[in-house]
């Protein structure tokens, strides 16, 4: 079958020399690459091959060494997704919420330390969300609001919902984080669905729970089987994206799964990631050229 490997930098990174370095690592695989057809100057460049994408993602990125250039390979049919799951914290916001509300308790580097070790996969998610969310019993909803203020959307995310609605895909924010936020980014980005905790209030304050069912990994995974059903897609026509060990399932499962700037045992294991750019790569890999990009 006939793949693309794209190749994608901040802009002005990728120059002819390393594409012409990539090409000649695929020449050596006996992948037959094709001629390059840039997809934005000196940014994000596609390159058909034949052969096993694995083995052509394998052979850039030792091609490209230490060059900040992100390599995904994929069949070249189907390129264009119909439907968009994205985690919220660190992928479509640059934060992470429930730290930045754990600051207004004085707890930031204690439970951040806990978002850490569960985001890559050294303690289960539900006990971890719930230890986290106990030690903020007792703060003013107003914390929230304030945190609120301080959250930014990560670059590209605009462009990456704004571009695929405009495109007929359906859009859902699926979070490990809570409502108060997913709403507000929902909103702002042009999701067309939001999912995620709900964190319980009782006279302004945090009661230290959470509403069950926690949204977990498996909720995440659920959401894009479901919705995929929904819209009557076949998986391959999914796209899928987070950063942390409660994402890594649906990242497999979709069929372009995309470690986000990703935790360690995330990175590892999923298919294609992005390390350097920002969301707008996940654009280019579905062969979105620059000039096509819109927002919300």
């Amino acid at each position: 079958m006939p793949h693309i490997l794209t190749l994608i930098a901040a802009p002005g990174g990728l120059d002819t020399a390393l594409v012409a370095r990539v090409r000649a690592a695929l020449d050596a695989l006996g992948a037959a690459p094709g001629k390059p057809e840039w997809l934005a100057e000196a940014e994000a460049v596609d390159l058909p091959f034949t052969g096993a994408a694995e083995q052509a993602v394998a052979a850039a990125r030792a091609a490209l060494a230490d060059a900040p250039v992100d390599a995904i390979a994929q069949p070249r049919d189907g390129r264009r997704k119909r439907l968009l799951i994205a985690d919220m914290d660190s992928t479509i916001v640059t934060s992470e919420t429930l730290d930045e509300i754990a600051a207004y308790a004085g707890l930031k580097e204690r439970i951040a330390e806990i978002t850490r070790r569960s985001m890559n996969g050294e303690l289960d998610f539900r006990a971890a969300l719930i230890e986290r969310v106990g030690m903020l019993e007792g703060l003013a909803v107003a914390a929230l609001e304030a945190t609120w203020e301080q959250t930014r959307m990560m670059p590209g995310a605009a462009e990456l919902v704004g571009t695929m609605r405009a495109h007929g895909a359906v859009c859902c924010l699926a979070s490990g984080g809570f409502t108060f936020f997913t709403g507000r980014v929902a909103e702002k980005l042009g999701f067309h669905h939001h999912v995620s905790n709900v964190l319980l209030v009782e006279d302004g304050k945090l009661t230290g729970r959470v509403a069950e069912p926690v949204f977990d990994r498996n909720a995440k995974l659920a959401t894009l089987t479901r919705l995929a059903s929904e819209n009557a897609l076949p998986m391959e026509a999914t796209l899928a994206v987070g950063d942390g060990a409660n994402d890594l399932d649906m990242i497999r499962a979709a069929g372009l799964g995309v470690a986000f700037k990703a935790k360690p045992v995330v990175a590892a294991a999923a298919r294609a990631r992005v390390d350097h750019g920002d969301l707008t790569a996940l654009l280019f890999a579905q062969g979105y050229r620059r000039r096509d990009f819109v927002t919300h």
